[in-house]
């Protein structure tokens, strides 16, 4: 069943009974619908539970067995009662029936203890100090009435995921998760040119809703799907391509949900989202733990305990946040560049650092990161190119990221070890989407599909672009007849790269026309200069910082 315009007015109407009710925060909002969809599908997911354990003749206790404590004496259905049946916590029981003050009170009193309860049996209890944040009776009816409506029960697990992905998506438009979603076609390119495989481990450091996650997992089933199980879906006005799996046997069905995605948050509620997220798609057994890496490690038998692979990710996908410090006494020694404290170069030294030997990376980063002139900056730079292997920069055009922040972005792709060669440095001037204050509407452009196909034949285009090269020594060519480059793809040597400082910026080696020279973008120079700006701040701010320490 596809995500239907009924569906997304559906959601859309809670959303305004919430804000309309005196809910105005689109975060605890989405957090809300996520635990009423988890109450919603318990009932099913039970269900299917119990038949899996008939199937391979396993015993199993259903949650919805026995009796139930009362929390509070005034939900019982007689005076002097402590007690009630188990039963009474299905959906299809206490949803149909309550309503008012009675709703609001078993909802809060009842219903959120006896789940969380439940969820404490998964990977993440990840209703772990939930509490129901809708205590207006009228909105909680209304709400649970639409929640009723959306048959999340009779829809496949794509459909589910997609209705919650419109969920978050109403959110990052608010402007409350801006740091936290990333806008799903980057995502897409970005899986698509790692290309993860069955049996390899995916693993992202700051997952957010789990963005990157989903897609791999959808990419990874549509690799692995006959031609008749393929379907084309529409979502966010593009249409894509989604499989269903079919050729995976067993086996690889139980690797794919139980042992190949991971991530950390360092927030409870992203926490909650994200499991939400996988748990609605398929994978209610993924482990999203609230942990902050730059602050926190893990030693051999924790990470034995806790079911991590020993050696590292073979694949990771991330989006770490953007901007911020931690504060250098908290900053555990494995992830130190220098003095720095700023979260997106830590971040990378991390990522590095986790990687299996030759794992490949993916990830967003600001372009302060690919220029930056502070000892931390090129450091960092430097190990990347000279102990590992710097594959490619992915130029993003400003504005990606509206309507909640304005920064110019980059994608950085590397394997662990190896020492890098030649870098391929790709520029998206458009990514499918208007490219305005909104970054909602679906246009005909869009570089990536090509981008990700010259990453992908990268060998064929460095053969190209060494033919390019040579050519430009000019053999046979008249005085001032010039050379144009016109693919929106080239290369720099190693020793280019090392000549400038490591800088990985795309731009600093793109072969111009004379037009092009004459001509520059101002939009280009203006992404430029905002991200020179923004490390000039950085910059400032480690200095005050110092210039405090040293007057304490």
């Amino acid at each position: 069943m596809p995500l239907t315009p009924e569906l997304r007015r559906k959601v859309d109407q809670m959303r305004d009974y919430l804000y309309g009710g005196g809910y105005p925060d689109p975060m605890s909002n989405a957090e809300q619908l996520a635990f009423l969809f988890y109450f919603n599908l318990a009932e099913g997911l039970d269900r299917d539970n119990a038949a899996r354990g008939r199937l391979v003749k396993k015993e199993y206790t259903s949650a919805f067995d026995g009796t139930w404590d009362l929390k509070n004496p005034l939900n019982a259905p007689k005076k002097g009662q402590d007690t009630i049946p188990r039963s009474q916590f299905r959906w299809s029981v206490w949803a149909h029936v309550l309503t008012g003050e009675n709703l609001v009170r078993f909802v809060r009193d009842e219903v959120f203890p006896f789940y969380a309860e439940m969820a404490g049996r998964s990977a993440v209890n990840f209703m772990e100090g939930a509490r129901l944040g809708i205590d207006d009776p009228t909105v909680l009816t209304q709400v649970i009435g639409l929640v009723d409506e959306l048959r999340l029960d009779q829809a496949d697990g794509d459909t589910k995921g997609d209705l919650f992905e419109h969920v978050l998506k109403q959110i990052s438009q608010a402007g409350e998760l801006g740091q936290f979603r990333t806008p799903r076609h980057i995502i897409r390119a970005m899986v698509r040119m790692l290309d993860p495989h069955i049996g390899e481990t995916v693993y992202d450091p700051a997952a957010g809703t789990a963005g990157f996650l989903v897609a791999a997992y959808d990419h990874i089933r549509l690799n692995n799907s006959s031609s008749n199980a393929v379907e084309e879906v529409e979502l966010d006005g593009k249409t894509l391509r989604r499989g269903h799996g079919d050729k995976l046997s067993a086996a690889k069905w139980e690797v794919l949900q139980h042992a190949t995605f991971y991530g950390n948050d360092v927030d409870p509620k992203m926490v909650r989202l994200a499991t939400m997220n996988l748990t609605l798609r398929g994978l209610p057994d993924v482990s999203i733990r609230r942990r902050n890496v730059l602050t926190t490690t893990l030693d051999a038998q924790q990470k034995a305990d806790l079911g991590l692979p020993q050696e590292g990710f073979k694949v990771i996908l991330a989006n770490p946040p953007f901007s911020g410090r931690v504060d250098k006494d908290r900053i555990v020694d494995d992830v130190k560049v220098g003095t720095t404290t700023a979260t997106e170069i830590l971040f990378l030294k991390y990522m590095v650092d986790s990687l299996k030997p030759d794992g490949r990376c993916a990830v967003i980063v600001p372009e302060g990161v690919l220029f930056g002139s502070t000892s931390a900056h090129k450091e960092l730079r430097r190990q990347l190119i000279e102990n590992n292997t710097v594959e490619a920069v992915l130029s993003l055009p400003g504005g990606v990221f509206q309507p909640y922040s304005g920064v110019k972005t980059s994608v950085l792709l590397f394997r662990k070890g190896g020492t890098t060669e030649r870098v391929l440095f790709l520029h998206a001037d458009n990514e499918g989407y208007k490219l305005d204050a909104r970054h909602d509407t679906p246009i005909d452009q869009d570089d990536l599909p090509t981008l990700v196909e010259a990453f992908q034949k990268r060998e064929e285009c460095w053969q190209k672009w060494q033919e390019y090269s040579l050519s430009l020594e000019g053999e046979g060519r008249g005085e001032g007849e010039k050379l144009d480059w016109t693919e929106n793809w080239w290369f720099a040597t190693v020793a280019a790269i090392r000549a400038c400082d490591f800088n990985l910026s795309a731009s600093r080696y793109r072969p111009l026309s004379q037009s092009q020279v004459e001509h520059l973008d101002p939009l280009v120079l203006m992404d430029e200069l905002k991200a020179i700006e923004v490390e000039i701040m950085e910059e400032m701010d480690s200095l005050a910082e110092k210039l405090r320490e040293g007057t304490a």
